[in-house]
Parts: C-alpha cells; sequence; structure tokens
C-alpha cells in the first residue's frame, strides 16, 4: 500500500472532528486518501502491512510478525527512536504507523478510528477489482464465442453462449451497433431491456466503438424501414448508428457479420441513423458450385501445411490469420491478440505456402473466395475445423519449409467465366451506372481497383487529391451500400465482379 510522509502533527486534536473526516475520506476519496490525510495528521509513515509477508519499513515488519506470532489484534514496538503502532483489520493485514517517539498522545486513539473505515474502504476497493475482474473474463469469453461462430465451431459456441447466458438466437439478424466508448454499456443495457434479454451482446475485439448484437429474427423488425430496435439504439445515444444483416442462421454468421458492417456504413450517411442490408445475391452461393474445388485445391498446401516446431503457428493459425487480416488488414493484430511484426511473419509464410502475392488485389481476391468457400477450413482424419481465438493462437512465427502450391493452381478465372457468377457480377455492379450513380463512378471504381485499392496511386491516376479520391468513393459507397474504405472484402468482390465480367466480354 502507498505511504507518505509530512510535516509533525499539530497540537491540538479534535477526536469528534477526525472521525468525522476518516469518514468522509473513506466514502470519497478510498484507501489512498484515508493513508495520506492520516500521515500527514500523525507526521510520519502510515500504511497497510501484511502481518503473514509484512512489507514496508524495518520497524512496522518487525512489529507485524510480533503481531502475528502472539495472535494479538494491536501492537506496539520501539527501536531506533522510533516506534511502530499496528492495529489488526480484516485478512490478515493491519495499519501501521511509524513516528517518532515523542509522538502526539492521540495517535494511538487515532489509528483506532481509522481502522474501522479503513477495513471497510478496503473490503469494498476488493470488492470492485473482483467485479471488473469478472467482467473481464465475461468480456473475453463473449469474444471466444464470437471467434468460434465466425470458424463454424457452432457446437463449442452454444455450449460457452449457455453458460453466460442468454442462449445464442436461431435465426437471428446482426446488429452492429457504432456508438461512443462511454455509452457502450447505455446501449447494452438498452439492448437487453428491448429484446427481453434474448438479445446475444459481444463487444467487437476489433472496433472500440462497435457493439455486436445477434437479435432473435422474430424480435427483429420485418420491415427495413420501420425498425424499433435500431431506432431506439439511435435515440439513447449521441452519434450512434446501426447496421443490421438479413435473417440468417448462425451458421452463416461471417456473412450477417459482413452484411451489418456494411449497412453501417450506409447508416451513418442517412438522417434516421439505422440502415438494414440491401437485398442482392451473395459471392460464396453464386461461386459454390464452380469454385468449391478449385478453393479446395488453391488452400490444400496451407490446409497440409505442418510447423517445424511446436509453438509455431500451424495450418488452423495460419488460416485465421489470412481470414483476419483479409478483413480488417492492420487492425488483425487486435483480433488475434499478436504483435504487428508476428502478423507481417505469419503473412509471410502464408504467401511462400500459397505462392501468392497479398500485396496485390488479385491475389487478395482469390485468398478471401477461396476462405468463404471452404467453411469447414483444416481438415484432418475427416474431422473439422477446430476453429480458432485469441487464446489458441501462439506468439512465434518460426517457419518450416513451406510445401509449394501445384503448379499450374486451377484456374480462378474458370470459375468466373460460370454464369451464375457472371448474373452475380453484373447485378453486383449494376448500381454503378444507374440513375443514382455519380458520374464516372465506374471508371472511379476501375482505377481504385487497379491500383489495389490504395488511395494515393488512385489520386494520381485520376488527377485529383487524395481526399478528392476519398470523396469520390465516399459517395459510391452509398449507391453500393457497401463500405469500401473500412471494409477489405468490398475490395475482393468488386475486383472479382469486374473480373467476371470482363471474362464474360
Amino acid at each position: 500500500m502507498q505511504h507518505r510522509h509530512a510535516l509533525p502533527a499539530p497540537v491540538l486534536w479534535s477526536r469528534s472532528d477526525d472521525v468525522l473526516r476518516l469518514h468522509r475520506l473513506a466514502h470519497s476519496g478510498g484507501s489512498a486518501a484515508l493513508l495520506e490525510w492520516l500521515a500527514a495528521r500523525l507526521g510520519g509513515w502510515t500504511g497497510v502491512v501484511d502481518t503473514v509477508e509484512a512489507r514496508g519499513p524495518g520497524l512496522a515488519v518487525r512489529a507485524a510478525a510480533e503481531m502475528n506470532a502472539r495472535g494479538v489484534r494491536s501492537a506496539v514496538l520501539h527501536g531506533g527512536g522510533s516506534v511502530a503502532l499496528l492495529f489488526a483489520l480484516e485478512g490478515g493485514r493491519a495499519l501501521a504507523a511509524v513516528l517518532e517517539q515523542q509522538h502526539h498522545p492521540g495517535a494511538p486513539a487515532l489509528l483506532a478510528d481509522a481502522a474501522v473505515p479503513l477495513a471497510l474502504v478496503l473490503r469494498a476497493e476488493e470488492a470492485g477489482r473482483r467485479e471488473e475482474r469478472a467482467a473481464l473474463a465475461e468480456a473475453r469469453a463473449r469474444e471466444a464465442v464470437l471467434h468460434l461462430l465466425m470458424n463454424g465451431r457452432l457446437s463449442t459456441a452454444h455450449q460457452i453462449a449457455e453458460a453466460l447466458g442468454p442462449s445464442l438466437p436461431e435465426p437471428m439478424r446482426m446488429y452492429v451497433v457504432e456508438c461512443r466508448t462511454g455509452s457502450r454499456a447505455e446501449v447494452t443495457r438498452l439492448c437487453e431491456e428491448l429484446t427481453g434479454g434474448q438479445a446475444w451482446i459481444v463487444r467487437c475485439p476489433v472496433y472500440v466503438r462497435h457493439l455486436i448484437v445477434f437479435v432473435p429474427a422474430g424480435l427483429a423488425a420485418a420491415a427495413a424501414d420501420h425498425d424499433p430496435l435500431a431506432t431506439a439504439l439511435v435515440g439513447a445515444a449521441r452519434d450512434c448508428a446501426v447496421g443490421v444483416s438479413g435473417e440468417l442462421f448462425l451458421r452463416e454468421a461471417p456473412a450477417a457479420y459482413g452484411q451489418a458492417f456494411h449497412a453501417l456504413a450506409v447508416a451513418r450517411g442517412r438522417e434516421e441513423r439505422h440502415a438494414r442490408f440491401g437485398p442482392g445475391p451473395e459471392l460464396a452461393l453464386a461461386a459454390h458450385g464452380a469454385g468449391a474445388g478449385w478453393a479446395e485445391a488453391l488452400l490444400a498446401p496451407l490446409h497440409a501445411y505442418e510447423p517445424r516446431r511446436p509453438q509455431d503457428p500451424g495450418a488452423q493459425e495460419l488460416r485465421a490469420t489470412a481470414h483476419a487480416w483479409l478483413n480488417f488488414t492492420s487492425h488483425a493484430t487486435r483480433l488475434l491478440k499478436i504483435h504487428r511484426n508476428t502478423l507481417a511473419g505469419r503473412l509471410r509464410l502464408i504467401e511462400a505456402v500459397l505462392g501468392l502475392e497479398l500485396a496485390r488485389l488479385a491475389d487478395q481476391a482469390a485468398l478471401s473466395l477461396a476462405l468463404r468457400l471452404t467453411p469447414g477450413g483444416v481438415r484432418r482424419g475427416g474431422g473439422a475445423d477446430p476453429g480458432r481465438g485469441p487464446a489458441a493462437v501462439p506468439q512465434g512465427s518460426e517457419a518450416a519449409d513451406p510445401p509449394k502450391a501445384p503448379e499450374p493452381r486451377a484456374a480462378l478465372d474458370e470459375v468466373l467465366r460460370d454464369p451464375r457468377l457472371t448474373a452475380w457480377a453484373r447485378a453486383h455492379l449494376g448500381p454503378l451506372s444507374g440513375a443514382g450513380a455519380p458520374p464516372g463512378a465506374r471508371a472511379t471504381v476501375r482505377t481504385w481497383l487497379d491500383h489495389d485499392g490504395q488511395l494515393v496511386p488512385t489520386a494520381a491516376a485520376l488527377g485529383i487529391s487524395v481526399p478528392g479520391a476519398r470523396k469520390r468513393l465516399t459517395r459510391i459507397e452509398a449507391v453500393l451500400e457497401r463500405s469500401l474504405l473500412q471494409c477489405p472484402s468490398t475490395r475482393h468482390d468488386l475486383w472479382l465482379a469486374h473480373r467476371a465480367e470482363e471474362l464474360a466480354g
């Protein structure tokens, strides 16, 4: 416990005033304020020592050991021109003061009076710390459930969610709520109240202003333009915005998150500050028939990868790293709980294993599609993907010699020539040529994709400033109802759509 030295105590004391001051300090400033005032009042050192493992001035340590050995509630020990006064507290601790031999005669009584409020405030502070630890543990457990859902580990996710409460809703709509960090507790309380405690809520591990809410489909509004829950959330917190997914099942949690995230980008620009994901074909559904075999072949070297050392990342961790980076870029370090250098090392290893160049948008798009078409992930002996979570991700990134991807790799172009992908691409890109599109929308997006989604070279190619390029893309976000600048998966889908359209001729 912190201790203080101060000037000698005054001569005239009022015990009643001092007792009142002690209780006020305990209530307003806690143990630290109380001990600081005692040190100033007594003109010496004050603190809390453990009677078993005493730490502090030598005289106080010896006095604590003596008090513990004799089993008494108070002790006085003289030595070296000083005196140590101790009064027992709860839990094997004692309030101690080390003063001059000629200290104020009222010092023992003041310490005895201080022991009662100090014991109470110490108990309250410990309860508060326990509550904080419990809240942190629950938050991390909820984050682990989110990781499991995103990796298809539904059974384990259900087990943990049942212990935390409530049950995970099925089917559901996902709400991504953006609000100030200071209002997240109020937004959480409101979600629980408006859904009768049936919403499953988790703080986003990547974006500190986001809450992710799984709402039972039966409680979510059927009409996109009338959503009482979203309206109430927006009205409850200033600067709040809400994106809502379509009605999906828990196994589709990654798609639901993507939909809600895109809807959030649209909601920011609307007066009502909430939006639901617009209708349209999903890429993974359109490409599944033609692309499942291609995806398995592309990812086979990654799924078969074996690290050289047990502490190095294996196939599961590398797949999780690729998925996190493709969706969150540098923010993936928050999701995976790893250092940025570890992330960079893993990405280099993934490139070597798969024979890709992840700085190129084309290779990012190919890997993103392949991961979405193989939701089962790494399989060994017919088992399902064990999934990932922050605690399961090792910190090292030493690589074994990676197996080489088969050459030639199954051509992505053959997948994109499928008529179902052509139809998806035209529907996906259609708004860029619609009546509400800003002038040159297609050319802007095409240039942006040609420069790997980087704003600086895009602005140079368009002959405008970087803020000007950003404004153009922001206007296009409203037309596409997708987040271009904050959601990398949009770039991947747009690149694939443009390539499919080109191949269709």
